[in-house]
């Protein structure tokens, strides 16, 4: 089934709506004949911002609320029928440093989110996760983690609401809040020096159109369980390095060469490398044109539209044994996504 087919006269709820990933979804729903939007965030600044962008606009709803709230999640989730949970603590450092704060919002919260959708019988609710779930090293990955096993197993407590739970996996998302790119350019314009972790690290990194395209398609596919892995370009750090001071310096005139750069080392809860699949997952998995679908933990079959898919390679799905992009590819894809 199309996404557009799918969704229309659907009422949707999106938590954590304010954020890059949820004011894509919302951009792209409107465009779809839904009936009702409602966007749940705790930054009152930046729902002002995306009202003024969409005034006019009558199907969509803003409503000031956090995640680890159970009451006001559960009202909002009243009459709703897809629900996307976005909201996060994703920071690695504000995560190591506050781990306790990362548990409120990305374990008890995902709780609270699975508790206010079997009350109010939700159609589906989709999780975003993230490639540090696989081998955590960090409080953010491990907390994101729990999250999906809670999102997972919610489909086998729920009794007799009818609620399909899944998530959704990938890597880091170009350009969004928080990125390596506006930061690099920041630093290259303000003291001409880009620090970076370590050069030889590698990336998932996939545009945003690519992030939100495939998360309402994980969403349509959704039979309950199943943990959807976008299929992601790989960048190396350094080529990425190379790239933005390149084109950051063609576009604001600053010399290339007077542009240094800092090697600072790994940060805490850092890795050279990322994965979006384990071994043991890819061997129960199926393959589609742009993502991996890894069966429930507790049943390990596929129904719907991912049955009969073909096997996915056993493979550990990792941005250290994928070839990344070339520089030509890297550059190409910043200037068409307009972030420098």
């Amino acid at each position: 089934m199309e996404s557009r087919q799918f969704f229309k006269d659907k009422k949707i709820l999106i938590i954590g709506g304010t954020g890059t990933v949820g004011t894509g979804l919302v951009k792209a729903l409107l465009g779809m004949d839904v009936k009702t939007i409602r966007v749940l965030s705790r930054d009152e600044y930046k729902q002002y911002i995306m009202m003024q962008e969409m005034s006019g606009i009558k199907n969509i709803r803003f409503l000031i609320g956090d995640v680890r709230d159970k009451e006001r999640i559960e009202r909002a989730m009243e009459d709703i029928n897809i629900v996307f949970h976005i909201a996060a603590m994703k920071h690695v450092p504000s995560c190591e440093y506050n781990p306790m704060e990362a548990v409120k919002t990305n374990v008890i919260g995902t709780q609270n989110v699975i508790t206010a959708a079997i009350n109010n019988n939700v159609e589906k609710v989709i999780l975003t996760s993230t490639d540090k779930t696989i081998n955590p090293t960090n409080t953010y990955g491990a907390t994101k983690l729990l999250a999906e096993r809670l999102i997972v197993s919610a489909n086998y407590y729920k009794g007799t609401c009818n609620t399909v739970f899944s998530a959704v996996r990938f890597g880091n998302v170009m350009g969004s809040r928080g990125s390596v790119i506006p930061l690099f350019k920041k630093q290259i314009l303000e003291s001409k020096e880009i620090t970076v972790t370590d050069s030889n690290m590698t990336r998932f990194m996939m545009t945003l159109s690519e992030a939100v395209d495939l998360t309402l398609e994980a969403c349509v596919r959704a039979q309950g369980g199943e943990i959807f892995v976008l299929k992601m370009p790989v960048i190396c750090l350094k080529d990425l390095v190379d790239v933005t001071i390149e084109e950051v310096s063609k576009k604001y005139n600053v010399n290339s060469e007077e542009i240094k750069i800092k090697e600072i080392g790994l940060r805490p809860g850092e890795k050279l490398y990322e994965e979006l699949m384990t071994c043991e997952e890819s061997k129960n998995a199926v393959e589609l044109d742009r993502m991996f679908v890894i069966p429930s933990l507790y049943s390990n079959k596929f129904s719907g539209e991912n049955e009969g898919a073909p096997l996915a390679k056993v493979q550990n799905y990792s941005s250290h044994n994928q070839i990344p992009l070339t520089k030509q590819e890297l550059k190409e894809l910043i200037l068409k996504e307009e972030i420098i």
